[in-house]
């Protein structure tokens, strides 16, 4: 993580957070359930989505209400498909809106069709974001209903407050929305702000570091995705025009995973329909991406070191430069070519068409199944594993602390992340990929299942860690202070570091002799 001057507001995460500050946001979060950050809307919604024909009289659509126990009916086109809709093409009409057209219109409102009560647009929520994310958005829009999408955008199911009736967090809901609705890089920057105490509250209620990650990358895509609506902006009112073409942007590495702590940087991409490298397409997205970064290095997000960045040519271009940058990485790549491009592997559309991006994605996975040569290139480009405890069982240390993100989870993420690719396993968190090659038959279960618990408390430790340097005004670190760990941490620590003792060779036998 780079430096940066002294003054600059980086949202909590990287300079010393004043005291006062400090305290209020832990006033603020004191008391939270943690329920809405532990599990997700595709847990709790009703699907599938309960649809009729906008022509239905409302008679039919009352008594479809009375019978299924619902209090809304999302309604489609005559002609549409009910698998394959889009949240433009729907309407929604609910027990209120018929109760109100009885007040007006009384018994000639059963006749009416249904779209002539209906509202549109409706909002929509993802079925893989957390709860928190929907409270938020009802509350600020005092709305009742939400409809949930799946990656594609289709929807797939359907939220009411009745379903999250029980559900409670207190101020922090509000966090998603504020980052969604903020119309300013200060705005932005006094959202971004709130996430170390989110982060804080979640802890102390227990909530697993996995979880806190989940959450924290999936603001992260938010931030993401608000900079370059702002970004968009910015470059309209200054008069270089709309954009040319569809585009999308993406998060990569472990925002995309959905592994994201508090010491990051920027890691995107972006992706558009057409245009040839150093077009006008190209040139007008190249600016995009400047002012991008830039927002984001504003807001608290640094720049990234290693220039992994959609303001650089190497990660902006069209479908068609993308598809023959992904071939060349694939098929005509030496290790010393692949730094970096591993994290592209892990991407997730935040901002535009997000096919154009998770599309390309899905195209590097079928154009390196089988390619071993690739595979082992790339492992290979990430080195070996370097070991967190030396011969005689002790810590390596360096002025007292362990640096658990090289020596820990580098080693685990990289191991999934090249079985994923080599099996076809289009998931994105490292666990998830862990499981689904176990699912395979490959490899002792045994094995993987210590991979993601090892891999569990490295970020519990690493998140602590963070938090307690932000708490005494330093930035946040991966590198863990062996002498604030209990000794069941440092039992456990010792343990999850004999597994990762134990992944070079684990990694070449599940890679190349399965």
């Amino acid at each position: 993580m780079s430096q940066t001057p002294a003054g600059q507001n980086l949202g909590g995460l990287i300079e010393p957070v004043d005291a006062p500050a400090r305290a209020g946001r832990e006033h603020a979060f004191s008391r939270i359930d943690s329920y809405p950050y532990r599990h997700r809307i595709r847990e709790i919604m009703r699907a599938p989505l309960h649809v009729v024909a906008a022509d239905t009289p409302v008679r039919d659509a009352l008594a479809r209400l009375l019978r299924d126990g619902l209090s809304s009916l999302y309604v489609r086109p005559a002609d549409a498909n009910e698998q394959r809709l889009r949240p433009d093409d729907v309407g929604i009409v609910t027990e209120r809106d018929i109760l109100r057209a009885f007040d007006a219109h009384g018994s000639a409102t059963l006749d009416l069709p249904v779209e002539r009560l209906m509202s549109k647009p409706i909002a929509t929520v993802p079925a893989d974001a957390f709860v928190y994310r929907a409270i938020g958005r009802m509350t600020r829009l005092r709305i009742r209903h939400l409809g949930a999408t799946d990656e594609a955008g289709f929807l797939i199911g359907s939220l009411s407050a009745r379903d999250l009736l029980r559900l409670r967090a207190g101020e922090a809901v509000s966090l998603g929305d504020e980052i969604n609705q903020a119309d300013s890089v200060a705005a932005l920057a006094a959202a971004w702000t709130k996430l170390p105490g989110v982060a804080a509250a979640l802890m102390a209620e227990r909530v697993s570091a996995r979880n806190i990650a989940a959450v924290i990358s999936r603001e992260l895509g938010a931030l993401t995705r608000q900079a370059a609506v702002i970004a968009q902006e910015r470059m309209r009112t200054a008069g270089e025009g709309t954009p040319p073409c569809p585009y999308a942007v993406a998060v990569l590495g472990s925002g995309g995973r959905g592994e994201s702590l508090l010491a990051m940087d920027q890691d995107n991409a972006l992706f558009f329909a057409e245009g040839a490298p150093d077009g006008p397409e190209d040139r007008w997205f190249a600016a995009l991406g400047t002012h991008l970064a830039d927002i984001l290095h504003e807001v608290g997000l640094p720049y990234c070191k290693g220039g992994v960045m959609a303001k650089n040519a190497a990660w902006r271009g069209s479908t068609k430069t993308w598809r023959a940058r992904v071939a060349s990485w694939i098929t005509r790549s030496n290790s010393d070519d692949l730094l970096s491009v591993d994290i592209f592997f892990d991407l997730r559309g935040v901002h535009g068409d997000a096919t154009l991006a998770n599309g390309l994605r899905d195209h590097a996975f079928d154009l390196a199944k089988g390619r071993m040569d690739f595979i082992k290139l790339l492992v290979e480009s990430a080195g070996s594993v370097e070991l967190g405890l030396n011969f005689f069982g002790g810590f390596r240390t360096d002025k007292g602390r362990l640096e658990l993100k090289k020596l820990g989870l580098f080693g685990i993420v990289t191991a999934a992340r090249a079985l994923a690719i080599r099996y076809h396993v289009l998931a994105r968190a490292t666990p998830e990929r862990l499981a689904a090659v176990s699912t395979l038959g490959i490899g002792g279960e045994h094995d993987l299942q210590g991979l993601v618990d090892a891999s569990g408390v490295f970020l519990d430790l690493i998140l602590a860690q963070q938090l307690d340097d932000i708490a005494s005004g330093a930035a946040p670190s991966n590198a863990v202070a062996i002498k604030r760990l209990s000794g069941r941490e440092r039992s456990q620590l010792r343990s999850a570091l004999e597994q990762v003792a134990q992944l070079d060779w684990l990694t070449r036998d599940l890679l190349f002799t399965a």
